[in-house]
C-alpha cells in the first residue's frame, strides 16, 4: 500500500472505537505503520484485523492511556521495532457527564472528564513529543467537540474538559514547534457512525436517543447534516501528512458547520 504516510509510524489510543478504528484504517491505506491501544481487546483486534485483511500494517497492545509508564515503554518499544513514532492521536473516552445543569452537578462529575482527558493527552502527547523533538519531525493530533469554544447549555463537563486539551496542546505547540514537531487537532461533533443509544445514556441519563439526538445536530448544522467517519478519518490523515506541513497549533473544524468558526 502506497500514498501520503508511508514510512510513518502512527500511535491510536482507542484504536479499538468506531473513530479510532476508522482513523486507524485510513493512516493504513496511506501507507502507516498503525500501532492500536486500548483496554479492550476484542474491539482492538477487530480494528487491527480489518487493517491487515485491506493489506495494511497493524499491532494491538492493551493497557490505559492513563498509565504514565505503560504509555513510556510503549513508545520505547514502538521505536525499537520501527525507528520512530511520527503521529499520536488520543481517542480515548473521558467519562463526559452531559444534560444536567452545571449547578446541579457533583464535583466528581465536573472533574471526571476533565482528569481522564487532560491527564491522558498529557501523558501520551509528552510522550510522543520527546520522541518526536529527537527525531526532529512529528506530529501529535488531538480531537474534541468544539464545545470549549462555543458555550451551549446542557454540555456539562464536556466544554471544560475540551478548553482544557485545547489550551494545553497551544501550548505543546508553541513550545516544541523549534524542534520540528507540529501539534493539530480535529473539531467534531455528532458523527454518525459513532452515536448509539447506549452511548448517550452512558453520558446522558434520560437524554434523546441517537436518531433524535442525529436530527437535532442536523437541524443546527450549517450543511444540514452531521459529519461521517471518513470526513473525520480523512481530515486526520492530512493533517499528519506533509501536506499540512505549515499547520500547527490550530483546529481543523469537521462539525458540518454545527460550529462556524
Amino acid at each position: 500500500m502506497t500514498g501520503f504516510l508511508d514510512g510513518k509510524t502512527a500511535i491510536i489510543y482507542g484504536g479499538g472505537g468506531s473513530l479510532g478504528g476508522a482513523v486507524a484504517s485510513t493512516f493504513a491505506r496511506d501507507g502507516a505503520n498503525v500501532f492500536l491501544v486500548g483496554r479492550t481487546r476484542a474491539t482492538l483486534d477487530d480494528a487491527a484485523t480489518a487493517i491487515t485483511d485491506a493489506g495494511g500494517s497493524a499491532s494491538v497492545a492493551v493497557f490505559d492511556a492513563t498509565d504514565e509508564a505503560a504509555v513510556d515503554e510503549h513508545v520505547r518499544h514502538v521505536v525499537a521495532a520501527t525507528g520512530s513514532l511520527d503521529i499520536s492521536l488520543n481517542l480515548i473516552s473521558r467519562g463526559d457527564v452531559q444534560g444536567t445543569p452545571l449547578v446541579d452537578m457533583t464535583t466528581e462529575q465536573m472533574l471526571r472528564a476533565i482528569n481522564i482527558g487532560l491527564s491522558s493527552n498529557f501523558i501520551t502527547a509528552r510522550a510522543a513529543a520527546r520522541q518526536m523533538a529527537t527525531q526532529g519531525s512529528g506530529v501529535v493530533l488531538h480531537l474534541n467537540s468544539a464545545s470549549g469554544d462555543a458555550a451551549q447549555p446542557g454540555m456539562g463537563s464536556t466544554g471544560p474538559t475540551d478548553a482544557a486539551i485545547e489550551s494545553f496542546m497551544r501550548y505543546l505547540a508553541a513550545e516544541v514547534g523549534p524542534s520540528g514537531v507540529r501539534v493539530c487537532g480535529i473539531w467534531t461533533a455528532g458523527v454518525a457512525e459513532t452515536l448509539t443509544d447506549e452511548k448517550i445514556a452512558a453520558v446522558a441519563p434520560g437524554g434523546p436517543t441517537a436518531e433524535q439526538a442525529l436530527q437535532a445536530i442536523a437541524a443546527m448544522a450549517a450543511l444540514r447534516r452531521t459529519p461521517r467517519l471518513a470526513n473525520v478519518a480523512e481530515v486526520a490523515a492530512f493533517l499528519a501528512s506533509d501536506r499540512a506541513a505549515g499547520m500547527t497549533g490550530s483546529m481543523a473544524n469537521v462539525t458540518c458547520g454545527l460550529v462556524l468558526r
